[in-house]
């Protein structure tokens, strides 16, 4: 299409590629001024008619501003004939709008994702309360994933697999699909996969589904049990378990730590038997957290897209079914002095062949990991203790309000950092420790040595607290004299 007009050329031209738009004008001076424009650019043709508008009749004499105007009327007519500028907009706008679906659903940041889920989880446990009910439907949790692989599968350094297995590794570093792989990772390096000819697919299935079915609380959350996985890991490459234990208990000891505390609703069993809750009254205020944590994880073994122990034949099944309860059940803190006294009993002469002897170490090392943040750095584990303090304090703020018995060392009014670790590292977690060390000498420095460091840096905390409360006791007592005076 060619348009010529007193002292105007306009030419439009296309080819097989590329179509293009040339203006050309002789302005004041005699000059030949031209510009040219590609159809990708005709989303924006309004703009340039806007821009040649303003700067071109600038340079023109007043009498030629109408041609002018009328000129790039026509053109603009011309071109949007042409090429139809609306029907492309509308395509173009249409390709876009499906493109950004697509990225919404295949790019979406791994942060995003989790927030996402994290309002989806607060929103129906805050629907459940209101209903006189703290649990989720299982029918709607328990659901496999199909569109596995849902979580990319990321390529580990070699700094990463090492880390893996110390316990000092730090979770916090980690996104919730990074940690997939992670536990993934650990099932395969165990040969656990090939010795039990786990599906590689079922297996990043059940994890999944392991994910889906942790609430988001403070502390009792996916992140809690990725931490004791990786730290029973770490127990396992430390004390050469492999070497003295069997597969299927290295898989009991794996899959127990991965499930022990599956959804957990944020409130402990003394809440629970107090408000007599439905958990409570099902199991007969007997471990009902723990029991329900069994519940959840063979409810999710269940069906077949996530039973990883497929290739196990019933009377196996059964076994391994057994133990696993045996160990989430050992994970109740009421049951603490029963547990590690029958240890002590068997540690000086313990007999790898006696199954009484082994089942009861296996229950010492997933309470060591369930409660084994303070062998950790102290930026790693800190935090962990911040996690559990907004925890306890949710419970008791619920307690008052219901007019519950309130625990001590839960009441936000009278528990510190310093208070709530000092008894808990030193009649607790060391004393276990240091007995589970008589088997495991390797420990002493990579984790019971850091639990001493931890209690006297509380220690120390505390007498740092005490001195300031005694300042603030004294300025108080001075100024209440003042008064009366």
């Amino acid at each position: 299409m060619n348009v010529y007009m007193h002292e105007w050329h306009v030419c439009i031209t296309c080819a097989s590629q590329e179509c293009t738009l040339d203006l050309a004008f002789v302005d004041s001076s005699g000059s030949v001024c031209t510009r040219v424009f590609y159809v990708a650019e005709c989303v924006r043709l309004c703009k340039v008619v806007v821009e040649y508008n303003h700067s071109v009749i600038l340079s023109l004499h007043t009498d030629k501003e109408e041609l002018f105007q009328n000129v790039l009327t026509q053109v603009a007519e011309q071109f949007s004939r042409a090429f139809k500028i609306n029907e492309l907009k509308t395509e173009v706008t249409n390709r876009l709008a499906m493109l950004e679906k697509r990225v919404e659903l295949e790019g979406m940041k791994v942060v995003e994702i989790e927030k996402c889920r994290s309002d989806i989880k607060k929103l129906r446990e805050e629907m459940a309360s209101r209903n006189n009910s703290s649990y989720l439907e299982d029918s709607k949790k328990m659901t496999p994933r199909r569109d596995v692989p849902s979580y990319p599968k990321y390529h580990l350094s070699k700094e990463t697999v090492e880390a893996l297995r110390q316990p000092t590794f730090d979770a916090w570093q980690w996104e919730p699909n990074e940690m997939l792989s992670c536990l993934e990772h650990m099932y395969h390096d165990l040969g656990l996969v090939k010795d039990f000819t786990i599906n590689p697919i079922t297996l990043k299935r059940w994890l999944l589904c392991i994910h889906d079915n942790y609430r988001n609380n403070p502390f009792h959350n996916f992140r809690h049990c990725f931490c004791v996985t990786q730290m029973m890991y770490s127990m396992i490459c430390q004390c050469s378990l492999q070497e003295k234990f069997t597969q299927v208990d290295i898989l009991i000891l794996m899959t127990a730590a991965v499930c022990h505390d599956l959804d957990h609703p944020g409130y402990n069993n003394t809440y629970q038997v107090n408000a007599r809750t439905d958990l409570a009254v099902r199991y007969n205020d007997i471990s009902p957290l723990e029991n329900h944590h069994c519940a959840i994880a063979f409810q999710i073994f269940s069906q077949p897209d996530c039973n990883i122990f497929a290739s196990f034949d019933p009377e196996a099944f059964k076994q391994i079914r057994q133990s696993t309860i045996t160990l989430i059940l050992a994970t109740d803190m009421a049951r603490h002095g029963e547990i590690l006294d029958s240890f002590k009993q068997k540690v000086d002469v313990f007999d790898y062949s006696d199954e009484e002897h082994v089942t009861c170490l296996k229950m010492v090392l997933i309470k060591c990991c369930d409660i084994s943040n303070e062998v950790r750095p102290m930026e790693v584990a800190e935090p962990w203790v911040d996690c559990l303090l907004e925890e306890y304090f949710m419970q008791s703020d619920r307690e008052k309000t219901e007019g519950l018995p309130v625990a001590p060392f839960m009441d936000r009014e009278k528990v510190t950092k310093p208070t709530a670790q000092i008894g808990f590292i030193k009649f607790v977690l060391i004393p276990m420790f240091e007995t589970v060390m008589k088997l495991f000498p390797q420990i002493e420095d990579v984790m019971v040595q850091p639990l001493r460091e931890s209690r006297d840096r509380y220690e120390e905390l505390k007498q740092i607290d005490d001195a300031m409360n005694e300042v603030k006791k004294k300025k108080s007592e001075n100024l209440t004299i003042g008064k009366k005076k």
